[in-house]
């Protein structure tokens, strides 16, 4: 597949396309359907497809597992972090009225920041997840 010259230009054309819909989806998560987890398989199913479509390699020289693997934990430490805010301002465990002088930017602010932190650590943990089975070595 990596021949294909079809195949190679509609994924050059889509993959900038999957990707701004993935922000929308993640950046409009709070007033809409949608947020961190459907913003994160969205910007993975990208990853995907160039990885279909350019090889195995190549998308491994575009994503290392090194960098997966930091945003994943950047991911959930963002989520966590903003949860031990809340408490270090005077509220409870993922109290976001604490973020900010008026409660409701304040829940903003923290709506805004786990959602970023779970759309980190999907996008992530699936291309861990397909690059493990890409890569495994068949034994018969």
């Amino acid at each position: 597949m990596t021949q294909n010259s079809i195949l190679r230009t509609i994924a050059k054309f889509l993959l900038p396309i999957i990707l701004l819909y993935a922000f929308y989806v993640q950046f409009h998560g709070d007033y809409s359907p949608g947020g961190g987890f459907q913003a994160g398989v969205i910007f993975s199913s990208a990853f995907l497809l160039y990885a279909l479509v350019f090889g195995l390699d190549a998308a491994a020289k575009v994503m290392p597992d090194w960098v997966l693997s930091t945003v994943a934990c950047l991911g959930v430490l963002l989520y966590a972090g903003t949860g031990i805010a809340g408490m270090v301002f005077g509220g409870e465990f993922l109290n976001y009225s604490t973020l900010a002088s008026e409660p409701v930017a304040g829940q903003h602010l923290g709506i805004i920041l786990i959602e970023l932190g779970v759309g980190l650590t999907v996008a992530s943990v699936m291309l861990i997840i397909f690059f493990t089975f890409a890569r495994r070595i068949r034994t018969q």
